[in-house]
């Protein structure tokens, strides 16, 4: 992948590197109460999906499903399977082009509203986050 990618800082405060798939870097953001994944191209200077060529869109759509099956596995562990998948490359306070895959309950706390700047992030303390990590890794060859 291109040397000169280099993930925005500000996804440094919330979320946690996992590993690289073939186009995108694969972070989880770092609160228990959803099941949730960023995926960040790794290509310097994307804003938008057009940006990416028509093969690395292609890619992104495949990374979108398999990050989707990952979260489903983690809120399957935690015994609360996720009831809908939302998927969302908003951008508005981090431009570089990343998309979040967020597992959602009907029962979760911001049910039926966005989850999209509402604080109250609960850390998943340090070995919760690294099984969650190694859930992620081994989810479909991760």
């Amino acid at each position: 992948m291109n040397a000169a990618f280099q993930a925005d800082l500000a996804f440094d405060a919330g979320s946690v590197v996992v590993c690289d798939w073939p186009l995108c870097q694969v972070r989880l953001q770092d609160d228990a109460r959803f099941p949730w994944l960023i995926l960040i191209p790794r290509r310097p200077g994307l804003h938008e999906i057009e940006d990416l060529t028509p093969a690395e869109r292609a890619e992104l759509m495949e990374e979108i499903v398999r990050a989707g099956e990952a979260v489903r596995a983690l809120a399957v562990a935690a015994g609360r399977p996720v009831q809908k998948l939302n998927v969302a490359a908003l951008g508005n306070v981090t431009a570089q082009l990343h998309v979040h895959v967020v597992g959602r309950r009907h029962d979760d706390e911001l049910w039926p509203d966005p989850i999209w700047g509402r604080g109250g992030a609960v850390p998943y303390g340090a070995s919760a986050l690294q099984a969650a990590v190694s859930r992620i890794r081994l989810s479909r060859d991760g």
